[in-house]
């Protein structure tokens, strides 16, 4: 996926440039296997040629089974490509995730496209557990801390991931962010991700729980816009339930087609501004910590 999109470095606060982990020897040898081009990459950017390569210099649309045409390559190469470079992400994740139920961390990954609201229901979310369950998290955004700032008004340690160019946050970005913010058992690690419903579905960081955000200011046919995002998920919270009598959205049209992508799909409908249905999100976490401590005691 990150080498076709061309995302592929970002910047955690504090640190330099950060750039997806090379493939392991056998995952390159895969690649050279199946006559796919690619760049030998070294930490000045350039390849063998000298030359620095940029991901969009060579693409257009128009061609291919996908819609798209990259120089050098098929259409078929370019899937196998991508199902290589998820599973090097995948074996990541899977480490992430040994590393948080050893410590009994409960990681939510929460998604949605830019203005539905997520950072107002993380910041209301944690000011409303602060006595009870500990949070850190961490916040992805293409630029700038806003968000990260509003999370440590709140009190709670956040790290901003900055992913310039990138539409997504993967399993190396959150291991990194992870081990800074060392969090202590037993909290809960919130991942902000990009606000973005395409790529973020496709990559796993290693948590318990997609949790994906659609309010009601969007329209009620994102589910079947963006399937893969709401088929990858686990629950889906339908914010600004305030304002649903002043817009077009229809709720049981939304919860029909969210259902017809992913029949097991949890639904919650609340408002992070008024409070509305709140109860039944923090109910939610609730049991999704106790089932960690669960796994953790046994």
């Amino acid at each position: 996926m990150c080498s076709i999109c061309g995302c592929g470095e970002a910047r955690v606060e504090g640190h330099p440039s950060h750039r997806h982990p090379p493939m392991n020897d056998a995952e390159h040898a895969a690649l050279h296997a199946a006559g796919i081009a690619h760049s030998h990459a070294h930490e000045n950017g350039h390849g063998h040629d000298g030359h620095h390569h940029h991901a969009h210099d060579d693409m257009q649309y128009g061609n291919g089974v996908a819609g798209v045409s990259v120089a050098g390559l098929d259409q078929h190469q370019v899937i196998r490509l991508e199902k290589a470079v998820l599973s090097h992400n995948d074996g990541l994740a899977r480490q992430n995730r040994e590393v948080f139920s050893r410590a009994g961390i409960l990681a939510l990954n929460l998604l949605s496209s830019p203005g539905s609201g997520k950072t107002t229901l993380l910041c209301e979310t944690i000011k409303t557990i602060a006595d009870t369950l500990p949070a850190v998290v961490i916040e992805g955004d293409q630029q700038t801390s806003f968000d990260a700032d509003r999370i440590r008004a709140t009190g709670a340690p956040a790290i901003q991931i900055n992913t310039g160019k990138g539409c997504h946050l993967d399993a190396a970005m959150v291991a990194d962010a992870y081990q800074r913010l060392s969090p202590a058992p037993g909290t809960i690690l919130f991942i902000e991700n990009v606000g973005n419903l395409v790529c973020p579905a496709a990559f796993d960081l290693g948590e318990a729980a997609k949790v994906v955000i659609l309010s009601v200011t969007e329209g009620e046919d994102k589910p079947l816009k963006y399937p893969d995002m709401f088929a990858a998920a686990d629950l889906l919270i339908i914010n600004k339930i305030d304002l649903a009598p002043y817009v077009s959205f229809n709720v049981e049209s939304c919860l029909e087609m969210a259902r017809r992508i992913n029949p097991d799909l949890a639904v919650l409908q609340l408002s992070a501004t008024t409070g509305e249905g709140f109860d039944a999100w923090l109910q939610w976490i609730t049991e999704k910590q106790q089932a960690v401590n669960s796994r953790l005691g046994s």
